[in-house]
């Protein structure tokens, strides 16, 4: 879907949080059909960038852990 998207994990290491930020940001901005949100419908935008940025943390985080332990 997002083809701009590039991994953000290569083996045990995770890309840093402005990787995950821009990662987030592009699928939002598919997902909503909003390349720059309006006035309107930014808080929404920029509520949504940071829940996709964080669940990604999150993901990354453990699946780093799963295969570091």
């Amino acid at each position: 879907m997002c083809r701009s998207i590039h991994r953000l994990r290569e083996g045990a290491t995770r890309s840093d949080d402005d990787a995950i930020h821009e990662a987030a940001r592009q699928y939002v901005r598919k997902v909503s059909g909003f390349g720059k949100p309006t006035e309107r419908h930014r808080e929404a935008f920029d509520r949504a960038v940071a829940d996709v940025a964080e669940a990604t943390r999150r993901l990354l985080d453990q699946v780093t852990l799963t295969l570091t332990a």
